[in-house]
């Protein structure tokens, strides 16, 4: 931009921080910045990589599963911590992806979480009623108790909001250690069977579901259907596949 090689809808811009709008048009050297076709992918994080296109300390991103892949610039929607692992969505659609994000939208997401230790039905309330920390208020809006072996236990937690390392502060909160954390929907899209370390490209049925979530009153572009090397199986027509929807003892509170 610098170099007056850019045009923003036809003039010379030299900010890198000029704002722009989803119907902006960019060319670099006369020719269109940005690709005309909107892609949406669903990808299922390995724990130990971090969502981020490049570490200081070289430690490994979620863009080495797209080393090979012939894709535009992707950015993630939301954030799964390098812990974490389960559905993250990438997208070049930023109105799409601003959506999701938006805590005003209360886009619901779910997760599965270990745990050591057994919450019991005051525990489980406690999660759902919520805890101060560092001056945010930490909750759930829904949990389940999947089943428990004892020492541990699998729940079930929907978010409609997002805070940093969310379910992690509050379990931590009321005592419990997480061991292991996968979100396993967004919406209305699950992770389904989608391998780990694997990812897909969204059918437009799917996309337009996400939008709908979000409350977005018009359609998002088409979403790319041409098959890629890291496409599976349609994931949303499928259920998450990491633990039964149920077990002994069972409890919820919303």
């Amino acid at each position: 931009m610098r170099a007056g090689r850019v045009q923003v809808n036809g003039r010379l811009a030299r900010d890198p921080e000029q704002p722009c709008t989803a119907h902006t048009r960019i060319d670099l050297d006369g020719h269109p910045a940005l690709p005309s076709e909107r892609i949406y992918l669903a990808l299922n994080k390995p724990r130990g990589l971090l969502t981020t296109v490049r570490d200081e300390q070289g430690r490994g991103t979620i863009y080495t599963l797209f080393a090979d892949a012939d894709l535009p610039w992707l950015a993630p929607i939301g954030r799964l911590d390098k812990a974490s692992e389960g559905l993250l969505l990438l997208s070049n659609d930023s109105v799409w992806a601003a959506a999701l994000t938006d805590p005003a939208r209360h886009v619901p997401k779910t997760y599965r979480v270990q745990i050591r230790g057994v919450p019991d039905e005051t525990a489980l309330m406690r999660m759902h009623a919520g805890i101060n920390d560092r001056g945010e208020h930490l909750a759930v809006r829904e949990v389940t108790l999947l089943q428990s072996g004892g020492r541990t236990a699998w729940l079930e937690c929907v978010l409609d909001e997002g805070r940093n390392r969310h379910l992690r502060r509050l379990l931590a909160g009321l005592g419990f250690e997480v061991l292991r954390l996968l979100r396993v929907a967004i919406g209305p899209l699950l992770l389904g069977d989608l391998a780990r370390g694997a990812w897909r490209v969204l059918d437009a049925w799917e996309v337009a579901a996400l939008a709908a979530a979000a409350g977005l009153t018009a359609s998002p572009a088409r979403a790319a259907s041409s098959p890629s090397a890291g496409r599976r199986s349609p994931a949303a027509a499928t259920p998450a596949r990491v633990l039964p929807s149920s077990g002994r003892g069972s409890a919820r509170a919303r």
